[in-house]
């Protein structure tokens, strides 16, 4: 179960992607195809062995070839159209996110600016968003496309041999438990490190301004070398 802090970043998250929900339609398309063509390439392989090598027709062969090159042009077509689409909505989405924390930051009140320091405001702005860049980008359709592909290869797997796959179906959670163990430390020591990012950047904002340099005064040769004007006052 999903923790309610979990759920209503999920909201926030699909709020933002809304917008673009055309594009992200299309990268689940190219998704699906790609992880597909990547199961079948198995069976590609099976074709080339058995009706191409093993029966040796040229005739066959050709064909066997011909779907195999088939099969890796829609998977480069396929891997392309999801790498760009998706790497373009983690782009806009992080932008309309950056702008809306903007825009609501500068109708704060100015006490909000005593207690918190600006520059970690600055590096919250542009440290933790690009966080969410690579998992919008990147991370969230590697995620997607793993778990097709395991989806996919325990029910090739169950038609293959279904004792064997029930054998590795067994074994799964002893595999799983460790990472979900680990993930969670890994997720405490992540938020730690994002913490720590937003006070060094402030920090190094902070000094960078206070050792800023003063400019020395210069003065004109004809004021440094003006005699005195002679004082008016009576002794």
């Amino acid at each position: 179960m999903l923790s309610a802090r979990h759920r209503r970043a999920i909201r926030l998250a699909s709020r933002f992607v809304a917008p673009y929900r055309w594009q992200a339609a299309g990268a689940l398309v190219a998704l699906i195809v790609t992880a597909g063509i990547t199961l079948s390439m198995g069976q590609g392989i099976r074709l080339l062995v058995d009706k191409g090598l093993m029966t040796q027709s040229p005739q066959l062969l050709n064909q066997s070839i011909g779907l195999f090159m088939l099969l890796v042009l829609g998977l480069a077509v396929g891997t392309f159209a999801r790498f760009y689409l998706v790497s373009w909505i983690g782009e806009r989405v992080v932008a309309d996110i950056r702008r809306q924390v903007f825009n609501h930051l500068i109708y704060l009140h100015p006490g909000f600016y005593e207690n918190n320091r600006s520059s970690e405001i600055q590096s919250r702005l542009t440290a933790d968003t690009t966080l969410l860049q690579s998992v919008i980008g990147s991370s969230l359709s590697l995620f997607l496309r793993n778990a097709l592909m395991v989806i996919g290869g325990v029910v090739l797997l169950f038609i293959t041999n279904p004792k064997l796959t029930s054998i590795v179906v067994v074994a799964l959670p002893l595999v799983l438990a460790p990472i979900l163990i680990f993930g969670r430390r890994v997720r405490g020591l992540s938020r730690l490190s994002q913490d720590r990012i937003a006070d060094v950047g402030s920090y190094v904002s902070e000094t960078s301004v206070r050792s800023r340099p003063c400019r020395p005064t210069t003065t004109s040769p004809r004021t440094k070398n003006a005699s005195p004007r002679p004082s008016n006052r009576l002794s």
